[in-house]
């Protein structure tokens, strides 16, 4: 069973299984073999701990996941998604419901993948950008796209991740596997653009939603939001619904207070879900890559068009008790 879990740390420091990056024995041949890229590549550091390090075993997984979900269940009769929002705990956590959102991709249309994910591990107050050439995953790489990397880069608005940084995070490279999957009956895969999002004010938010607007525009690009949701428990310093007595559950009432989070989410109310986080105090770590995509909807040309639908919400387990803790995980597809 991996780690990265049921407590897959959003606020605390996960211990975790790692080999040094140059052990040839972190990845199996059948991702060394495809493993040409040249240049500064990111590894993949929470192979064998948080999800398998044999590319084969990892591609029969997730391949599982995704025929387990019903082929009418994430798709639009008419339109491919433009983005996702998924979790990014271990893989016999988070896995199965992070399917629901990837069984959605169309790999025919998609280009580039935009990647943002929280940054658990370092206090930033703007966006980084990586310095990495191709980011690793046990099931061969994925190029970093260098032109757009650039272009992001020009409007002096990013700071950048060293590579320590850049491996040390698990919410950018728990997305890797599941991108190399959808597309590995392309030819040519997409390229990609990670962008680890820091502690945003609201204008921050907005000024980059502004950024991202026009690339949300492009049919050709579609974004990867990563977010777990509730974090609920004394390790999380986070139990609210203790003293709910003729309320049911606690692990309800985590799941109401999670739906109306993604109720602002779905109606595209960023103000709203600003506020909701404020009252609430709700532990969503991807609230700032939630926020920062919706400041980008509402920027975007198309954002009447636009439509958020959320298609699954897991728990890691069913909090009864002050002794347990859970987490939520929530998958959304954006048409």
């Amino acid at each position: 069973r991996s780690v990265g879990h049921s407590g897959e740390n959003a606020f605390h420091t996960q211990e975790r299984n790692e080999r040094p990056h140059n052990d040839p024995r972190a990845l199996t041949f059948f991702a060394m073999a495809e493993a040409s890229t040249t240049g500064r590549v990111r590894h993949p550091s929470h192979a064998g701990s948080w999800y398998s390090a044999d590319g084969t075993a990892l591609a029969d997984e997730l391949g599982a996941y995704l025929r387990a979900v019903p082929s009418s269940a994430s798709t639009h009769p008419t339109r491919a998604p433009r983005a996702l929002i998924a979790p990014h705990a271990g893989y016999s956590y988070s896995g199965p419901a992070a399917a629901w959102a990837y069984k959605a991709v169309d790999p025919r249309v998609v280009r580039r993948v935009f990647l943002l994910g929280p940054s658990h591990h370092v206090f930033l107050k703007q966006c980084a950008l990586t310095t990495c050439d191709a980011y690793r995953t046990p099931m061969g790489d994925l190029e970093v796209d260098a032109r757009v990397v650039a272009e992001l880069r020009a409007t002096g608005a990013f700071a950048e991740m060293s590579l320590s940084v850049d491996e040390d995070e698990h919410s950018l490279e728990m997305h890797l596997p599941y991108i190399r999957e959808v597309f590995k009956s392309e030819q040519k895969k997409p390229t990609l653009v990670p962008v680890l999002v820091g502690a945003l004010s609201n204008a921050g938010e907005k000024k980059y939603g502004d950024i991202f607007a026009k690339y949300l525009n492009d049919p050709a690009n579609l974004f990867v939001v990563s977010s777990d949701f509730c974090h609920w428990g004394k390790r999380f310093g986070y139990t609210p619904f203790l003293q709910s007595s003729g309320r049911g559950e606690i692990h309800e009432s985590i799941e109401a207070l999670d739906r109306r989070g993604m109720s602002f989410i779905e109606t595209k109310d960023a103000d709203g879900f600003v506020s909701y986080l404020e009252e609430t105090k709700n532990t969503v770590c991807g609230r700032h890559p939630i926020g920062l995509f919706l400041r980008a909807v509402l920027a975007s040309t198309k954002c009447a068009e636009r439509e958020v639908r959320f298609v699954r919400y897991e728990q890691s387990s069913k909090a009864k008790t002050e002794r347990d803790s859970s987490v939520s995980y929530a998958s959304a597809v954006v048409y």
